[in-house]
């Protein structure tokens, strides 16, 4: 991680932990807003003003957080407006790293050759993970935000008046059950398989695991309808789906939450398919990237050896694409 700007350590995935062995997550440090008219957005200062063209997009086809940012931007039709720059899937020594993988790109504003130097030139004093989804004001040449919850909320709304879109993703008179049901994905199942495959105790595993099997088993029941709010595609959705299509291939082997894979489901079975037809949504989906990244964490996979399975999933993306 960096630390006052210096990088002074190897990669760990374990950011941090509990009393008790429990995985813990770094917070998002840049919150800035892009809205229509550059006003300030719900947290962070003003000045960044939805324009073509001016944002670039770094994301890792590996992390899930990043992918939603990406489905978002493919559904909302920003591809001609916010250019990506995709990060290479093999996690090094210092994190993130720009080009040498196929389908991994240089970094194309400053020549970067790691992801935490994006960071030091955002804050020459930055202490903590150089994450992404990165959205990057190119020109102010500052980073305008690094959570991927803001990212997809800033897409579905701030660049409608150049690219007018019939999809809400986070419609107002829903919107206080879409935080709660989000929230409650988010700690048992998106980041619940990271708390079970980075658990430092038997306690923290068994009681990750039971949350993670807990929430797909009530939203294998929720799944009556087409989408999680009936048939209304929401953020909700972008949420769940990125997970579930890294489940069988990554986290069920790797990271031990293995009672059951989403193949065992049938109504997630098919609510996966139906989502890679939506347009463009394959299209963020490699899965190259995700086991290649994955199986190169070395605390979790000191060997290096990517399993070539399951064939299903790798089926599926190919009838989907």
């Amino acid at each position: 991680m960096l630390v006052n700007g210096k990088w002074v350590e190897n990669w760990q995935p374990v950011q941090e932990a509990d009393g008790k062995g429990r995985f813990v997550r770094q917070v998002s440090s840049f919150r800035n807003w892009i809205t229509p008219d550059g006003s300030p957005g719900p947290t962070g200062e003003g000045g960044f003003k939805a324009e073509a063209g001016r944002y670039r997009l770094y994301v890792a086809l590996i992390c899930p957080w990043a992918s939603r940012t990406l489905i978002a931007r493919k559904l909302k039709g920003l591809d001609a407006l916010i250019p990506v720059t995709v990060v290479n899937p093999e996690l090094t020594d210092q994190g993130w790293q720009f080009s040498g993988y196929p389908g991994a790109e240089e970094d194309p504003l400053f020549g970067a050759r790691y992801m935490h130097e994006i960071y030091t030139r955002a804050d020459r004093g930055f202490t903590g993970r150089a994450t992404v989804p990165v959205l990057w004001d190119t020109q102010r040449g500052v980073m305008v935000n690094n959570e991927s919850a803001d990212i997809i909320r800033m897409f579905d709304t701030a660049f409608e008046h150049l690219t007018p879109s019939d999809l809400r993703l986070y419609p107002d008179d829903i919107g206080a059950d879409i935080d709660a049901l989000n929230a409650r994905i988010y700690d048992q199942l998106n980041n619940g398989v990271y708390k079970a495959g980075f658990a430092l105790s038997q306690q923290a595993y068994d009681e990750a695991v039971a949350g993670v099997f807990a929430m797909l088993d009530e939203l294998e029941q929720r799944l009556t309808s087409r989408y999680l709010f009936g048939d209304r595609l929401t953020e909700t959705d972008l949420r769940l789906f990125v997970t579930l299509i890294r489940f069988d291939a990554a986290y069920h082997g790797l990271f031990k939450t293995n009672l059951r894979q989403i193949a065992d489901y049938p109504r997630l079975s098919a609510y996966l398919e139906r989502f890679l037809t939506l347009p463009g949504v394959a299209e963020t989906v490699n899965m190259d990237h995700i086991t290649r990244g994955y199986y190169s964490i070395k605390a979790l996979n000191p060997t290096g050896i990517r399993p070539v399975g399951p064939a299903h999933v790798t089926d599926l993306l190919k009838s989907a694409s």
